[in-house]
Order: structure tokens, then C-alpha cells, then sequence
């Protein structure tokens, strides 16, 4: 069942992140159409302006010249010639064309046998470019200005013609003449502000073969991944001349920007998502390992307790014994073994609730100047009998210079106890066992190493946990409870240093504390 939550509790968790990452992911999208739309929108209005200025110079340069068009008769050749000489670069260019117009009759059928009258137009365009040479300029005068001239053989040409024949001729011309720089920044940013879009571009303008014109913004080159590209001209057959790209560097803060509350909103969503159930897994694991802690505590105890009842109820059972009441010796012996079980319960009571008080900081330890060395040999006195009856060896070394520190001798000596003992536990046959002191400016450092059975890195990491015994359920043949290295914890913290283990399986352990000098 455990594992059933958390794999349900896991897939639904992802299911919730994929479900908004796709709608985060859905936004962005949109906001890149919507932003490119508008700038499809904002080019295509660029185009039109630029054409509606050139019709106006068209308008306005040549009204008179339109106005003045003589009627001709309905079919004839109407010539026309147009020159424009520039002045700067000595060139001059001739366009000339012939439009015919021709009037025929087409019978039909569906209407009683009538005609019907077509008008079909045909023309021819000429084209013609010539420079001036350094002393020739007799070949045509140069005015002060570009000027334009007409030979005027215009018969019946019709205002559209005219536009025709001007846009024709105005296509042979650099567009740079056609368009400044200046011109062109100045209607993109125009349209870009009418629709909001107060953002920095940069822009090229490149003939339909791909090839750089004099247009752009500094230095430009095109990047067909980011540039929105749009017509800027149109040739006579309806094909494109040029091309105008504009690029935006700050794009993707500007969509970012539009859909940052709503992103911030779901990111901030998603990671409470993550915080809970990380939490909630977090809490199921911790209970569980609980839950087993308690069990095998309990399990431990009830052996522990078992022993001692057991050694009482016999030994209550002989003094009722009517040839044991009366030898004041026997009795006296097996009320003794029954204060010393009693006593051992207790301890065994006390170890418990000690461990539980110092948690919640119910015992206060009073402090005062103390020596390390004394507290350590004293602890090793109480300890001696213990390895002398298992035939073990304890060497110690003190090179500590220094080791008076701000403590409580009862605690601190039951810790050194509590490591002693746990060195001896855990240690097969004779215990070998060496403390070692050494001080440097502000700590005293105490070494207990062993030879023992030693420890994995998966039990070094809880070794001071409470309740917490490397053999699970209800094996015996380490006695405890799991509770001596978490008072060792405990009380170092409360004395304000550190505890840690280095250990190896089957190598020993070796137990560092350390306190603060004073």
C-alpha cells in the first residue's frame, strides 16, 4: 500500500507538471503569433506608405503634364518618351515605350447574334542608360539639379498608363534614391508605436537575388530564424524586388514580459506542487521508519525487562520457600539480586526518559570550568572491569595542551562511558581500544577508536539517531536500545561541538568529538 501511494501520489504529480507546462508552453506560442502578426501588420502598412509617397511625388511632379493629355482618335500609337539626367553621378537614363490601343468587334451567341466591342491594349518598353565622360558634357546640358524631361508625343494617355509608365521607369533606379535611410526607420517606428511595439530593430533591404542594399541600420546582416521579412517593391509582372527585414534583439523579453505574471504564477504553483509532495513523501518515509523504530524498541525492551522480572519472581519465590525464610543470609542475598534487577530496570526507565527530556530541553545542564583529562580517566575507571573481564587492552594517549573547557562532569562522563561501552559491544573477541586527546586553538578533540565490526556509510549517517540499533527486530546478541549515541549527541550539541564517526565494515570505528575550549 505504501508503495501503491507514493507511486499514485508520484504520477500525479508529473501529470500536474506536464499539464502546465503545456499550457505555459501554449501562451508563449500564442504571444509569438500575436506579436508576429502585429509585425506583419506594421510592415505591410510600411509598404503602403512608402508607395502612397512616391504616387503623391508622382501626383504633384507630373499633374500638369496629365491634365494636358490631347484626345486622339479611338485606335492609335501613342509614343512617349521620359529622360531623367543626374547630375551627381553624370548619368542619364532614357525610358521610352509604345502603347497601342485597338477596338474590334467579337460576335457572340447567347444574345441574339449581337457583338460585343473589346479594347485590347499592347505595348513595348525601351530602356536606355548612358554616363558622361569627362569632357563630353556637350553630349547634353547639366542643370544645377536631376532634371526630367518629356518628348511629348502623349495622345489620349490615360491617368493609369501614366502611373504605369512612371512606376516602370522609377524601377531603374537604385533604391537608395528611391528611399532614405532616414525615411525608412522613421515610418518602421511610426507604425511600430501605433500598435504599442516600443521595442529597438534593426532592419535590411535586399534585392529579390538575396543581395545587400544601401538600407539597413549599421551593420546588418540577415537572420532568416528572428527577421520578419516583407515586400517592399513590386516589379511589372507582380513579382517582388526587394525585400525588407526587420529583426527585434529584445523579442523574447518583450512576449516574456506580457505573460510574466501569469509564468510567475504557474512556476510559483508548480514548485508548492513539488514542496508538498516532497513533504508529504518526506513524512510517509519518516513514519514508517518511525513506526519500525518504535517496533523494534519495544521489542528490545520487553527482552530487557523479561531477564530482570524473570531473576525477581525467582528470587521471591525461594524467600517464600519455608527453608530459605528463615536463613537470614539466603534472604538477605536474594533481596539484594532483587534491588539489583530493580535498580537495572530503572536504568534502563531513566535512559529513556533522559534521552526524552534533553529533547525538550527539560534538564538543564549547569556548566563550569572542568579538565578533559580527568573526566576521560575517570570514565575509563568505570569501564576497566568491563574490558578486563573480556580480556581486552585499553591504551590512551593524551597530547591535548589545553583541555579545560565549560562543561557538566556528570554528562560529559557519562558520554565518554556511553562511547566506551559502544566500542566494547561492538567488538569481536578482546576489545582493542585507544583513546587519543589533541587540542588546537579553540577545540579539544577526543578520539576512541576500536577495532570492531565496524559500519557501513548508510549506518554512519544515523548511528546517533535515537532508537536507532544497525540489527533489526528482535535480535540479541548486541544488547541496547539505541539510545546511548543519541544521548552522546545530545549532550555534545548542548555543550556546543560536534560529534561524527569514521568507520569501515570490518575495520573499526573511530569516534571524534569535539568542544569548544574556553
Amino acid at each position: 500500500m505504501f508503495t501503491l501511494i507514493v507511486v499514485l501520489m508520484s504520477i500525479s504529480l508529473i501529470g500536474i507538471i506536464t499539464v502546465q507546462l503545456y499550457w505555459i508552453n501554449n501562451a508563449l506560442e500564442s504571444k509569438k503569433e500575436q506579436f508576429k502578426n502585429e509585425i506583419q501588420k506594421s510592415l505591410a502598412r510600411v509598404t503602403e506608405r512608402i508607395s502612397e509617397k512616391e504616387n503623391a511625388f508622382f501626383e504633384n511632379k507630373y499633374r500638369g503634364i496629365i491634365e494636358n493629355t490631347v484626345l486622339a482618335d479611338e485606335a492609335q500609337i501613342k509614343n512617349w518618351l521620359f529622360q531623367e539626367i543626374d547630375t551627381t553621378t553624370k548619368e542619364k537614363f532614357t525610358y521610352g515605350g509604345t502603347i497601342l490601343e485597338e477596338n474590334f468587334k467579337m460576335p457572340v451567341d447567347f444574345i441574339d447574334n449581337d457583338t460585343i466591342i473589346v479594347k485590347r491594349i499592347t505595348g513595348k518598353n525601351d530602356f536606355f542608360h548612358s554616363k558622361l565622360i569627362k569632357g563630353a558634357d556637350d553630349l547634353f546640358p547639366v542643370l544645377d539639379e536631376t532634371r526630367y524631361s518629356f518628348t511629348k508625343r502623349l495622345k489620349n494617355l490615360e491617368r493609369s498608363q501614366f502611373a504605369e509608365i512612371f512606376r516602370n521607369f522609377n524601377r531603374t533606379k537604385p533604391i537608395h534614391k528611391r528611399l532614405s535611410n532616414r525615411e525608412l526607420n522613421d515610418i518602421i517606428k511610426d507604425e511600430l508605436n501605433k500598435r504599442n511595439i516600443q521595442l529597438d530593430f534593426k532592419y535590411g533591404v535586399y534585392s529579390n537575388d538575396g543581395l545587400a542594399t544601401n538600407l539597413k541600420s549599421g551593420y546588418y546582416t540577415i537572420n532568416k530564424k528572428d527577421s520578419f521579412p516583407y515586400p517592399l517593391f513590386y516589379n511589372s509582372d507582380g513579382g517582388v524586388d526587394y525585400w525588407l527585414y526587420v529583426t527585434f534583439p529584445t523579442k523574447n523579453n518583450h512576449i516574456l514580459s506580457d505573460i510574466s505574471s501569469i509564468l510567475l504564477l504557474s512556476l510559483f504553483f508548480i514548485f508548492i506542487i513539488i514542496i508538498a509532495f516532497s513533504s508529504s513523501l518526506y513524512q510517509l518515509v519518516r513514519q514508517k521508519k518511525i513506526s519500525e523504530i518504535k517496533t523494534d524498541f519495544i521489542n528490545n525492551m520487553t527482552h530487557e525487562f523479561k531477564t530482570p522480572i524473570a531473576t525477581i519472581n525467582l528470587a521471591l519465590d525461594s524467600i517464600k520457600n519455608p527453608k530459605i525464610i528463615n536463613d537470614n543470609e539466603k534472604v538477605l542475598r536474594y533481596v539484594k539480586m532483587i534491588r539489583d534487577e530493580n535498580k537495572r530496570m530503572h536504568s534502563q526507565v531513566e535512559n529513556v526518559l533522559r534521552i526524552s527530556r534533553l529533547e525538550k530541553n527539560q534538564i538543564e545542564i549547569s556548566k563550569e570550568t572542568v579538565d578533559m583529562h580527568d573526566i576521560i580517566e575517570d570514565a575509563i575507571t568505570h569501564t576497566n572491569l568491563l574490558i578486563a573481564d573480556r580480556k581486552g587492552e585499553l591504551d590512551f594517549n593524551f597530547e591535548a595542551i589545553t583541555a579545560e573547557i565549560s562543561g557538566n562532569q556528570f554528562h560529559l562522563t557519562n558520554v565518554v562511558v556511553n562511547v566506551l561501552e559502544n566500542a566494547l559491544k561492538y567488538s569481536k573477541g578482546a576489545p582493542i581500544i585507544n583513546v587519543y586527546t589533541e587540542s588546537t586553538n579553540k577545540f579539544f578533540i577526543l578520539k576512541i577508536k576500536d577495532q570492531g565490526i565496524g559500519m557501513t556509510k548508510v549506518v554512519q549517517k544515523q548511528v546517533f539517531d535515537k532508537f536507532y540499533r544497525e540489527q533489526k527486530g528482535n535480535i540479541h546478541d548486541v544488547k541496547g536500545h539505541g539510545l546511548g549515541l543519541a544521548y552522546v549527541k545530545e549532550i555534545v550539541d548542548k555543550h556546543h561541538g560536534t560529534v561524527f564517526v569514521e568507520s569501515e565494515k570490518d575495520k573499526g570505528s573511530t569516534f571524534t568529538i569535539k568542544l569548544p575550549l574556553i
